[in-house]
């Protein structure tokens, strides 16, 4: 197969910086699509691979999984995409195309497991998927998105994970108008699942253990404000929601919004601490509770998503940045130190 060399952004090991490199990428097979890439989120999940934190990472690796550009090239098969169209790819690249889940359009249940935009096996050159911080990228025209042209770009790109995260449980549950809706955290989650769950028609709860962010919290669309360490704020919440979305990725006392769940309530969490959550069972056995998670979406509904985020006018707050900023943009996203989202600016790495 035909190549091409591509400037990227990567690390060649756990404890080293990114650094730029040169990888490659396939020429365009018959359903392919090639996309210039003009923005890419940072998600914490990046940092998490690039560091080994989860274990698994093949070096070297190029992270990256909310991309934004412009298709360059299509094969001669491709019917959805042409050259000069807004286009956009998300959590993975590929999968099986035959079991159940993939038949319904759940892909990111994939019985064989989906294939990661990066750090997956490539089935076509053989090593593993690089991502978006890259000059470019080669998907299967199945895996891509269109990109709806009201939004802005660069604010868009966390929406191809941190908003199909959000609305893919959102929108399973049925959240909408007489639900009451719990959202844990305002980071670069939550600030999106706020944004949605209120564009839903549901009543926003938002948890934060920062008294500082409530105005935020507001600003973005909760209705209301709640500091999780206050035991006598969470005691008024006892038995009334519907739904809490839990966005949390360090280690917390889910103990502590359980019993703030009606009968039949559900939690679900869509952030992933490193370390196990004890749960105690009278918080569900009580209520028939449930606790549940729930894996980004398909492309069905992740297409879904951006059509629900453009009509509703909704993208992530974002800073941007260089791309020879990244190793800065780690650093600060370990200490919370960015509202909401990282972007990097793609025309930095020419």
């Amino acid at each position: 197969m035909q190549t091409k060399n591509v400037k990227a952004y990567g690390t060649e090991a756990a404890e080293a910086p990114l650094k730029s490199m040169n990888i490659q990428r396939r020429q365009p097979t018959p359903h392919d699509v090639e996309i210039e890439i003009l923005y890419c989120g940072i998600c914490h999940s990046d940092l998490h691979t690039a560091r080994n934190e989860w274990g698994g990472t093949v070096y070297p690796v190029v992270p990256g999984h909310e991309i934004v550009g412009k298709v360059t090239r299509v094969g001669d098969h491709v019917s959805k995409f042409k050259v000069g169209d807004l286009a956009a790819v998300g959590c993975m690249v590929d999968s099986c195309g035959e079991c159940e889940q993939c038949k319904e359009g759940l892909e990111q249940y994939c019985d064989a497991g989906l294939v990661g935009t990066y750090n997956g096996p490539d089935k076509h050159l053989g090593n593993t998927t690089y991502g978006g911080y890259s000059e470019s990228i080669v998907v299967d025209e199945h895996f891509v998105l269109r990109v709806p042209e009201n939004l802005n770009l660069a604010a868009t790109a966390p929406l191809l994970c941190a908003g199909i995260t959000t609305y893919s449980p959102l929108n399973h549950w049925k959240v909408g108008p007489g639900k009451k809706v719990g959202v844990i955290g305002v980071g670069g989650l939550g600030h999106v699942g706020i944004k949605i769950a209120k564009a839903m028609g549901a009543e926003v709860v938002v948890f934060t253990t920062s008294a500082g962010k409530a105005a935020d919290a507001k600003r973005l669309g909760a209705d209301e404000v709640v500091l999780s360490n206050d035991k006598e704020q969470m005691n008024k919440h006892v038995k009334t929601f519907h739904f809490i979305l839990d966005a949390v990725s360090a280690l917390h006392d889910i103990n502590a919004y359980l019993p703030l769940l009606k009968l039949d309530g559900t939690m679900v969490l869509v952030g992933l601490p490193e370390q196990p959550l004890p749960i105690l069972p009278f918080n569900v056995v009580l209520h028939r509770r449930s606790l549940a998670g729930s894996l980004i979406g398909g492309i069905k509904e992740t297409q879904e998503m951006l059509d629900f985020c453009s009509k509703h006018n909704i993208t992530a707050d974002i800073e941007l940045i260089n791309i020879q900023q990244l190793n800065e943009a780690y650093e600060r996203l370990l200490k919370g130190d960015v509202r909401y989202r990282f972007v990097i600016d793609m025309a930095s790495i020419k």
